[in-house]
Order: C-alpha cells, then structure tokens, then sequence
C-alpha cells in the first residue's frame, strides 16, 4: 500500500462545504445562497456573513426554496442551497425533480448531516436513502466527498467548474481530514489511495477513511493486499476505473454510510454486473432504519467502520477462493 495522503486533523465536512462556497463566491459574483433557518449546522454562515446581500433567509419551507433555487437560476444565478438531506433529497423530491433537474438548471443542494453519524438526532435526521434517490435523477451529478478539505474542493468544482443540478452529500460530525489540499478533484474520477492486487474496496464519504483502516489491518494481520479506491462521484461513476481494478483483484467490497440498497454499493454492482461479473461484497445499512445514539456507538453497532470492512474482506476473499459469485446470505 502506497497512501496519497496524510492524516491532520478532525474536522467536519460541513465546515470545507462551508469554505468552498465561500471562496466560489468570492471568484464568481453570480453565487447567491439559501437559508432554512439551519444556516451555520450545514456550513453557510461563512457565505451569509461575507455576502449578506446574496443571501436569502427563507425560513423553515424546503419545498419553496428548491423552486426559488430553480427561479434563481433561471435568472442567470448559480444558487446553492443547503440544508438537512433528509429534507433537500426527500421532502423537496418533486421540486428538484421537476423544477431543477427536468430543467437542467445549475443549481447546487447541500445534503447536511448525512449518515448516521448524525447521531443524537436519530432515524428521522438520519439521512441513509437520499443517494438512492438523487442519483436515479436525469442532468443530476452526485458527489461525496470523504473530508473536509475534499469537501471544499468538491464544492468549488461543483459551483465553478460543473453545469447542471449537483448534489453534495456531507455530515455533521469531526471525521479525519487527510486530503492534500493539491490533490486535484475531478467529479467523476475516482482517487486510488492505496494500491493492492487481492481485493478492490471502493468507499465514499466517512467511509472512506475506515477503509484505508481495514485495508491497513488485514495486511498487517493476514497479508491481504487491498486496494483502496475513493469514489467521491457516485454520477456520474468512473466505470473505467472500476472495472480495470476489480479484473485485477478479482473480488470487491464496497463501504457506504447509506442504506445498502440503492447507494454506492448498488452503483458499482451494476456496473460489474455488465462489464465484469465478480464476488461484491457491500457495507451499509442493512436495510433498517437508525436510532439515536453517539456517532461512534451507532457506526461501530451496524458495522460502518473499519472491523465491518475487514468482516466485508474475509467474506469476499472466501467467495473469490472458492468462485462463487452469489453471497452466501
């Protein structure tokens, strides 16, 4: 394993959405940002104390404030808006379908405190679905960034450098900030972090680093070379990347903070499925819903961190040994 990274600090990647709409705002005049009454727990209070002026307080009302944000842009305005995922994906679905996406306006939505890592706010905060609905969405474009410092340069590509709807997934809590502020973001290239030849594991978002973690112990433990690919755009997906790894590990396992269905693991499934059918084995939800309790506990109780990835590993080298394709379960 050959990381591209150095671990500094913990920090939320609430606070790198927060500087990266800042400094687009500072390089592209028409940036205008939306409030729900939320405005510094999802990271806009920088934007809102710089730019007072461009920034538009609209109250608890999520569903106006998508087509607002459609209205904005329509004027010549990239508006972004943020506020909780569970409300930006789920409660305003009709009005980022219809308004924004079925227009293909540059607008760009925050989705805060994703994961259940949101903790003490339980099921009804935690959002563990909205990947499955807005990257099923035509002219969308799905990030998910893994830090705070990748979280700012996401940002600032997805306002100055993307066009079309772009959804940022982001949370709440302190995570490991590890990204090399040079390390250049391209949405829709994935970032190989460690190089490995027996097992592919893909991660997106606080996963990511959990992974760089189980790839680490089983090679220390069992001498599993795993490679670690970061796939911060989950649309679109860097399929050729993908499928260029899982030929050379010959089995995956994916690691998502999001339901197991719909996500990132049902992403990469589909694209094996097609070009190269192989052993995937997926962390995530198991289909439930989460509860309250502190980020670590919840993560640590339904398998969202490294020990999962490393439980994910042993059963995918087991399938690839022995050739089965279908999970055991």
């Amino acid at each position: 394993m050959k990381p591209a990274f150095t671990f500094r600090d913990m920090r939320p990647t609430r606070a790198g959405f927060g500087e990266g709409v800042l400094e687009a705002a500072r390089m592209e005049p028409r940036v205008v940002g939306l409030g729900l009454d939320i405005t510094a727990s999802v990271g806009m209070n920088l934007f809102a104390g710089e730019c007072p002026d461009r920034f538009f307080s609209l109250g608890i009302a999520e569903q106006n404030a998508m087509a607002v944000a459609a209205g904005l842009a329509l004027c010549d305005k990239i508006p972004v808006l943020s506020t909780y995922a569970v409300f930006s994906a789920f409660r305003s679905a009709d009005q980022l379908r219809i308004s924004v996406c079925y227009n293909n306006l540059h607008v760009i939505v925050g989705g805060a405190h994703a994961g259940i890592s949101v903790g003490p706010d339980g099921a009804t905060h935690q959002a563990l679905e909205d990947l499955a609905i807005v990257r099923t969405l035509p002219n969308m474009t799905v990030l998910s960034p893994c830090d705070a410092t990748q979280a700012r340069l996401a940002t600032l590509a997805a306002i100055v450098d993307l066009s079309g709807p772009v959804y940022i997934r982001y949370g709440r809590e302190a995570v490991p900030d590890f990204t090399s502020p040079d390390l250049p973001f391209i949405p829709g290239q994935a970032q190989l972090l460690a190089s490995g030849k027996d097992v592919l594991i893909v991660a997106t978002g606080h996963m990511v680093w959990e992974a760089i973690q189980a790839a680490r112990q089983v090679f220390e433990e069992q001498g599993i070379h795993a490679a670690v690919l970061n796939m911060h755009t989950l649309k679109p997906i860097d399929k050729d990347t993908l499928i260029v790894l899982a030929r050379e590990c010959g089995t995956v396992v994916t690691a998502e903070e999001h339901q197991v269905t719909g996500g990132l693991g049902s992403a990469v499934a589909e694209v094996l499925a097609t070009h190269c059918p192989l052993p995937v084995e997926r962390v995530g939800m198991p289909d439930i819903f989460g509860e309250s309790g502190p980020p670590e506990q919840l993560m640590q109780k339904y398998g969202l961190d490294s020990q999962g990835i490393v439980h994910a590993i042993h059963r995918a080298m087991a399938r690839k040994t022995s050739g089965a394709i279908l999970a055991s379960y």
